[in-house]
């Protein structure tokens, strides 16, 4: 079973910090990353920045077009026109069919705000207590979505991708 998680941190440079850390608990077996992006809010900005961390996930990663949809359904929404707001209504929908679902949406765009980061990984076989302990700058507060086969499978469906 994959899990997707969020992790939000206090600090808008916390969530950059965590690739060393990653490396360290995926070579530990404490988690295998499928696929991992982080969304950095710098308090004097008006979005966030966001990047895939491609060099910590091999084969089973999801596209950059996964990503940029999620995060422009989280974060940009209230900036789309009509025609686009309604395209990413009906990939809302096939989002919800594999747990990614308007309440997961609404509660990451209530938490992750200016002055803020994320982290959100794609995992299999994770101990989040270990993982949550190991987090630099202060921890970690967990969001997370859980995915089964199933889902997972349905997610990479609507991305045209074949499971891993």
């Amino acid at each position: 079973m994959s899990t997707l998680t969020v992790w939000k941190f206090p600090s808008a440079e916390g969530a950059d910090r965590v690739e060393a850390t990653l490396k360290s608990l995926q070579k530990e077996g404490l988690i295998k990353i499928l696929d991992a992006a982080v969304v950095s809010w710098p308090a004097d900005r008006p979005k966030p920045r966001t990047k895939q961390l491609i060099n910590l996930v091999g084969a089973g990663a999801l596209s950059g077009t996964f990503w940029g949809m999620l995060f422009g359904l989280i974060f940009l929404m209230p900036l789309l026109g009509a025609a686009i707001g309604a395209a990413a209504g009906a990939l809302g929908g096939k989002l919800a069919d594999v747990g990614i679902d308007d309440d997961f949406i609404a509660e990451v765009k209530e938490k992750v705000t200016p002055g803020t980061s994320a982290l959100f990984l794609l995992t299999m076989n994770e101990v989040p207590d270990r993982i949550g302990a190991a987090l630099p700058d202060g921890g970690a507060e967990l969001l997370h979505s859980n995915l089964d086969t199933r889902s997972e499978a349905r997610l990479r469906e609507i991305f045209g991708e074949e499971a891993a």
